[in-house]
């Protein structure tokens, strides 16, 4: 498996980490706070690892006056004061590179090697470590696809929106019922970790915050979901130091 990496500069002494924070507009609280998020950091840089979008159908989506074109103009004011990088998760896995490089945002491939002082670090949505999940896993090769994405692209942005909706209306039914879903794959995760010589995982998408040792030390560290109208509300950016070290900040 080819592995992309990614060398920290020297002067960079901590950088935030943050994942599946499902910006929408019915969800004006949690943009808000990301906003801010971004807007106050004291970070050098900052990594947005997947599904930052509830949904993303497609960069003309950021028309003007849209709401995606609200999320466009805090990327690039961010990008303006410090490098933010992004890498795709599976409800935004449509973000196009000219998109981001227009906003002064680097794209990241999944997963990527990031040695950052004393440490490696590999970063990663982590759906593509949820063997399990064999459906989901089907699909996600499915919409990978460069033809499939073309065919989708190439549809009207109302359909596109609409067909968006309707997926989201099946998730949450999903949510709804409690269906338990597939988590990360210990052993594919070691074999990523062995494979780009890194001690630690820091991935999200699961919704399952926490750390979880693994065989030979190494380590797993899955980012929180942001969930501001959760009992209790949920937003955690992951600070990342050259030390080595990291620590959570809760922002709720």
């Amino acid at each position: 498996m080819a592995i992309s990496s990614l060398q920290a500069p020297a002067q960079w002494r901590s950088v935030d980490v943050l994942s599946d924070v499902h910006l929408q507009p019915s969800d004006p609280e949690t943009f808000s706070a990301w906003r801010r998020t971004l807007e106050k950091t004291a970070a050098d840089a900052v990594f947005l690892l997947g599904d930052i979008f509830e949904v993303w159908v497609g960069d003309d989506a950021a028309e003007p006056g849209s709401f995606e074109a609200e999320c466009a103009a805090v990327l690039r004011n961010t990008a303006a004061r410090r490098p933010v990088f992004f890498q795709h998760g599976n409800r935004d896995f449509l973000v196009g590179e000219a998109f981001l490089r227009d906003h002064g945002v680097g794209l990241l491939q999944d997963p990527c090697r990031l040695r950052f002082g004393d440490r490696i670090w590999l970063l990663s949505h982590g759906d593509a470590l949820c063997t399990d999940d064999l459906p989901y896993m089907a699909f996600r090769e499915q919409t990978r696809a460069p033809d499939w994405q073309a065919a989708f692209l190439a549809r009207p942005l109302a359909t596109r929106r609409a067909i968006a909706q309707e997926m989201r209306r099946q998730s949450e039914s999903l949510q709804q019922a409690d269906t338990v879903h597939a988590d990360v794959d210990a052993t594919a995760a070691r074999r990523w970790l062995q494979a780009a010589d890194a001690s630690a995982l820091v991935h999200g998408h699961t919704h399952r915050p926490g750390e979880h040792a693994l065989e030979d030390g190494l380590q797993r560290i899955v980012l929180s979901d942001w969930d501001l109208h959760a009992t209790p509300p949920r937003a955690q950016v992951l600070e990342l130091t050259r030390t080595g070290e990291y620590r959570r900040r809760a922002l709720a």
